[in-house]
């Protein structure tokens, strides 16, 4: 998907939690979870998702990116990958 129409979506589902928060009685959502997306990008376009993400982070939000893009895990310091083995899943928590 290009930039313009991540960013849209992203910012369709910001204001989608505004109503949300608006309508459960000042319920602040403190967490968003963006779920793929990033395969699709160009690199500029792929640094500038990332970027608008990060600021998000800076409203005190917990932002969750969901991807298989490895190069998102040399931008997030901390991190939980998820590896597939053949006894099940695994996780391991990544903290700077």
């Amino acid at each position: 998907i290009p930039l313009k129409s991540f960013l849209a979506s992203l910012a369709l589902a910001l204001g989608l939690a505004s109503v949300v928060q608006s309508f459960a009685g000042g319920i602040y959502l403190e967490t968003i979870f963006v779920d793929e997306g990033f395969g699709s990008l160009d690199p500029e376009s792929l640094d500038e998702a990332i970027l608008t993400l990060q600021k998000l982070t800076g409203d005190n939000r917990l932002v969750g990116i969901i991807s298989h893009v490895s190069e998102l895990k040399e931008r997030f310091a901390a991190r939980l990958e998820v590896s597939a083995g053949p006894s099940g899943s695994s996780a391991r928590l990544v903290v700077p």
